[in-house]
């Protein structure tokens, strides 16, 4: 599980540094006065983790984002450095009621591929589209079913009609310019802001939150944001927050039901397994798994026959099983199944070691080596 989490945090990693992000990392406790600055103590104090300290109160994080809104706060910025790109995965603590805890889809601690990015009013539009176009790529490479809403204001929410107003109409422009099909869910919104959210489908057809962009022109009142302008005046950053997955752990969830255990290879916490025919054949078994080393390999030494040893791979869904024999030593080569029970033999090593690099470097979701 470790291993599929951390190829989905590279991938993340890679788009946001193409983006311009730079990543931060902030504390798992914060005094309680930062979480009545930002106003989630008295939006969020229901399902926050809290405890005392001597004589002061101190919270688990249940967001991220009022310790990125500090780090920026730290800082004085032109105009001219806007956007401000911050990335972090934030382990964040969230208080549900025990009957709503379940599997990985509600937990009490939970990790967000997480961003804020602090722009110039005149810089929403071109952002949110970017955060769109970051949040394609991944769905396309997943190939997932989703859902899209335009979540409104809440009841219980903070600033005026006319901010609200304001930031709703951005991003039903956004929307439209995305020709993204999407519903309005009307008071679904953040207390500090509207947002577009979109929503996986699982095997059993449950909705499960997945990424979001919402704005913020709340929170740089709070705390005090500002930049000098062309003007040489000081003038408040929009913050935009966005999760490209949402939760990894819900997205994890997610994967799992969508390939049925079944990972493409590049997420495939085993990618190739290395079957000797015979203990005779284990030197050479060892040798071609060295080769193979840039990937996870294990090479298979149980007391078993070759269709158990294959029949042992299929279960445990690794995409690839590299079989070698007398054959295969003599020549130097090898024979390839795949996890559609597929094989091809005499195949030249450095011909699918070839293939895999690239199988994996464009993150295919079907292997074609051993296609029709």
């Amino acid at each position: 599980g470790k291993t599929v989490l951390r190829e989905l945090s590279a991938f993340i990693e890679d788009l946001n540094l193409e983006a311009g992000y730079e990543y931060v990392e902030t504390p798992h406790v914060f005094k309680t006065d930062l979480w009545k600055q930002s106003g989630h103590y008295e939006n969020y104090e229901d399902d926050m983790f809290l405890f005392d300290v001597g004589d002061d109160e101190y919270g688990l994080k249940p967001m991220n984002c009022p310790g990125h809104a500090a780090i920026f706060q730290d800082h004085s910025w032109s105009y001219r450095e806007l956007p401000v790109r911050y990335a972090e995965d934030g382990k964040v603590y969230r208080k549900e009621q025990r009957g709503e805890l379940s599997g990985l889809s509600r937990v009490w601690s939970f990790t967000i591929d997480d961003g804020h990015l602090f722009v110039r009013p005149d810089q929403i539009e071109q952002e949110v589209e970017g955060i769109m176009d970051a949040i394609d790529v991944v769905l396309e490479t997943f190939e997932l079913d989703y859902e899209v809403a335009l979540a409104t204001r809440p009841e219980k929410s903070m600033g005026s009609d006319e901010i609200w107003d304001r930031a709703e109409s951005i991003l039903e422009r956004v929307l439209s310019e995305h020709e993204e099909e999407y519903v309005v869910e009307e008071g679904d919104g953040a207390f500090y802001g509207p947002k577009i959210d979109f929503a996986f489908e699982d095997a059993l057809g449950r909705k499960w939150d997945g990424p979001t962009v919402q704005l913020d022109f709340n929170m740089p009142e709070r705390f005090d944001l500002h930049y000098v302008g062309e003007d040489n005046e000081e003038h408040r950053p929009v913050v935009i927050h966005r999760g490209i997955y949402g939760s990894y752990e819900r997205f994890f969830m997610v994967l799992i039901e969508h390939f049925e255990g079944k990972f493409p290879f590049w997420l495939a916490p085993e990618q190739v397994r290395v079957l000797p025919i015979s203990d005779n054949n284990l030197d050479y078994a060892y040798d071609v798994a060295d080769e193979f080393d840039e990937f996870r390999v294990e090479v298979s030494t149980r007391d078993a026959t070759l269709e158990r040893k294959i029949r042992q791979a299929h279960d445990d869904r690794v995409p690839y099983q590299i079989i070698v024999g007398d054959d295969e030593e003599e020549d130097g080569t090898i024979s390839v199944r795949d996890r559609q029970e597929r094989q091809e033999s005499d195949v030249d090593r450095d011909a699918f070691l070839g293939y895999l690099r690239e199988e994996r470097g464009e993150k295919r979701l079907n292997p074609e080596f051993l296609a029709d």
